[in-house]
């Protein structure tokens, strides 16, 4: 098992984070398994909509931190920016239903998902700079682009988390529902979007996903700069303070 769970309610593929113990961080296994779910609903004509959502009343905490220090990202081919880049580009409609937690990269992913509802109690934020690393999956661009420069800055510069309705304020989240009603919600919605016309949807999305290709190059250069963090002594720092259970300590830092 590797902490994703996939099946399938008529033309929609449901794709379920599930580590509910570990408040479904996300695992370098559970990134390929991400990737190839995807590349299978690109290739699959009965696949009109993805759904993301996580199990046990959490969407997913990002990283799971040990093992992504274990198995850092070394180049475009490792599973993380192989999910990132196939979530870019997909074609289908990507629907995500969000429940308790979407932190980092569980925030991060949202940007590219077409329509995004949350439960009352649902908790967003952007983490990246309290690690002492910079934002992925084109945030950098795609942020300021929904909320707007200043907003996006707070944002990412103080990595401070936010409720579900400040998310509905700033356009991350298109609504806010009572989290007994999200997944049947999410799931009916799902099904009115898949009963559109196929190629007319996906025009619709190529429209206003446009253009995509600054949105790759974005991904490619908060890779490598992402990468180049992942080496750093503030990233050090900030890991021995997360398993210490203690504030970072960046004071010694120019």
């Amino acid at each position: 098992m590797t902490g994703i769970t996939i099946r399938h309610d008529g033309a929609t593929m449901i794709v379920g984070f599930d580590r509910p113990d570990k408040r479904n961080a996300i695992t370098v296994a559970m990134y390929a398994e991400l990737a190839t779910a995807l590349e299978s609903a690109e290739a699959n004509p009965a696949v009109r909509v993805v759904l993301f959502q996580g199990n046990g009343g959490v969407f997913t905490a990002g990283n799971d931190l040990r093992d992504f220090l274990e198995n850092p990202p070394d180049g475009p081919d490792h599973p993380a920016f192989r999910f990132i880049r196939t979530l870019a580009a997909a074609s289908k409609v990507l629907v995500a239903a969000v429940d308790g937690p979407a932190i980092g990269v569980g925030a991060t992913m949202l940007l590219h998902c077409d329509v995004v509802i949350a439960a009352r109690g649902a908790q967003f934020a952007f983490p990246f700079i309290n690690l002492g690393l910079v934002p992925e999956a084109g945030s950098s661009l795609l942020l300021p682009r929904l909320v707007g420069y200043h907003r996006a800055a707070a944002l990412l510069m103080l990595g401070d988390t936010f409720d579900a309705e400040t998310a509905r304020d700033i356009g991350l989240v298109a609504q806010v529902v009572e989290p007994d009603t999200l997944l049947p919600e999410a799931v009916a919605l799902s099904a009115r979007l898949a009963a559109k016309a196929p190629e007319a949807l996906r025009q619709v999305k190529a429209l206003l996903k446009s253009p995509r290709e600054e949105v790759d190059t974005r991904i490619v250069e908060e890779a490598e700069m992402f990468m180049r963090r992942l080496r750093s002594p503030e990233l050090r720092e900030a890991v021995d303070a997360f398993f210490a259970k203690r504030p970072p300590d960046f004071t010694r830092f120019a």
